[in-house]
C-alpha cells in the first residue's frame, strides 16, 4: 500500500471493476460498473488497465482527503470536482497531493460518477473481481471514516502553463441529458408478441424508482403477448428485454440472476447498456431497432476509439517526463493520424 483516500462524505459509492466473468458459470451475476465506457476512460486516463479497481459513486455526493500524492480522474456523470476548494476538470488526469481534500458535489444529470486512481485500489476479491455482490454479501462501500487503500502514489505532474491544460485528449463525453436513446436488437420470444411488439419502438417509457443494478423498471404502452405458452426458466443475456405480467416491462442489467422466466421481446446492444447505466428514475427510454451486425460494428468503433485514447494519453505522459513512473514505455511523438470515430448513424 502506498496510501489512501481517507472518506469524509458518502451515502451511495462502492468499489467496483469490469465484472466478475468467472460469476456466471457459478450462478454469481456478473456486475461491474454499470456505465462501462466511463469506468474504462477513467482508468486508461491514469495509466491504468481498463479493469482496475474504480469508485463508483451514486447520484450523491463524495468527499476525501489524499494522504499520499495520488494520480485521478474524474468521468460519467456531471458533478463539480474540487481539489482544495479549486475546480477541476472531469474527463482528464488530475494531480493531487497528499493532504487535499476532493469533493464530487451536484450531479447534475445521469446517475454514476466514477473515480480512477492510478495504481487502483487494494481491496478484497471475489472470483478474481472486487465487483459488489449483494446476494452474495460481497464488497466493499465507502462510509465517512473509511481509509481506501491505494496502490501507488505518484508524484504531481507540475503544469509549468499556469491554468492551461496539459492535456487534449479527443475523449468523447456521452451527452446524458433528455430522452435516453436506447439500441435494441430482437429478442429470442419477438414472435410471442405478433401484432404488438412495435410498441417498444413506438412510444418513450419512463423510468420507475424501482429500479437498480438488477434491472430498469419501465412504464408504458406495453407490448402484448399473445401466446400463452408457459416460458420455462432459462439463461438470460445482460440487457434482456423482459415482458413479465403486470404493468412494467423489465429491463436486465448487470445485476441480474443468470436464469429467468419471463418472455424476451429484445436485447440491449452493448454499447446502450452504458447509457442504461445512467438513466434516473422519472427519466424517459426511447428504444430503437438495431441489427447484430449493426451492434458488432460499433463495438469495433468503440474498441477502436478506446486504444487510440490509450495512446495518446501514452504519448503526452513520455512528453511530460512521467510515462516511466507511471509505468508507461516512453513514446516516440510522431505526426499521429486523426484518430476521431463517428458513432454509426442509424436511420
Amino acid at each position: 500500500m502506498s496510501g489512501a483516500l481517507l472518506v469524509t462524505e458518502s451515502r451511495v459509492a462502492v468499489v467496483t471493476d469490469l465484472g466478475r466473468a468467472r460469476g456466471p458459470a457459478l450462478g454469481l451475476p456478473v456486475n461491474g460498473a454499470l456505465d462501462q465506457y466511463s469506468a474504462r476512460v477513467g482508468n486508461i486516463l491514469v495509466a491504468n488497465d481498463e479493469g482496475a479497481p474504480i469508485i463508483e459513486v451514486t447520484a450523491f455526493d463524495l468527499a476525501f482527503t489524499a494522504d499520499a500524492d495520488v494520480l485521478l480522474a474524474v468521468t460519467g456523470a456531471p458533478m463539480g470536482v474540487r481539489v482544495d476548494g479549486v475546480p477541476r476538470p472531469m474527463w482528464e488526469p488530475v494531480s493531487v497531493r497528499a493532504g487535499q481534500s476532493v469533493s464530487l458535489a451536484g450531479m447534475t444529470e445521469g446517475l454514476r460518477t466514477y473515480v480512477a486512481v492510478h495504481g487502483g485500489f487494494d481491496v478484497p476479491l471475489l472470483l478474481g473481481s472486487c465487483a459488489p455482490d449483494t446476494v452474495a454479501g460481497f464488497g466493499t462501500v465507502l462510509a465517512p471514516g473509511t481509509a481506501l487503500p491505494v496502490r501507488r502514489s505518484i508524484d504531481p505532474i507540475v503544469n509549468p502553463y499556469f491554468d492551461m491544460s496539459l492535456f487534449n485528449l479527443d475523449v468523447l463525453v456521452p451527452y446524458l441529458g433528455g430522452d435516453a436513446i436506447i439500441d435494441v436488437t430482437d429478442g429470442p420470444d419477438a414472435e410471442q408478441f405478433a401484432g404488438t411488439a412495435d410498441r417498444l419502438l413506438r412510444e418513450p417509457f419512463t423510468v420507475t424508482a424501482k429500479s437498480n443494478h438488477i434491472g430498469l423498471r419501465l412504464t408504458g404502452d406495453l407490448p402484448v403477448r399473445r401466446s400463452t405458452e408457459e416460458v420455462i426458466s432459462r439463461g438470460v443475456p445482460v440487457g434482456a428485454v423482459e415482458v413479465p405480467p403486470g404493468d412494467e416491462l423489465l429491463v436486465l442489467h448487470r445485476g441480474r440472476g443468470v436464469t429467468a422466466g419471463y418472455p424476451v421481446l429484445a436485447v440491449v446492444a452493448p454499447l446502450s447498456l452504458d447509457d442504461l447505466g445512467q438513466v434516473r428514475p422519472g427519466q424517459r427510454v426511447r428504444f430503437r431497432h438495431s441489427t447484430v451486425e449493426q451492434a458488432e460494428r460499433n463495438a469495433r468503433l468503440w474498441r477502436d476509439r478506446l486504444d487510440a485514447l490509450r495512446q495518446r494519453i501514452g504519448t503526452i505522459y513520455s512528453c511530460l517526463g512521467v510515462a516511466a513512473q507511471l509505468g508507461l514505455p516512453e513514446a516516440v511523438p510522431s505526426a499521429a493520424a486523426d484518430h476521431t470515430i463517428a458513432w454509426e448513424v442509424h436511420s
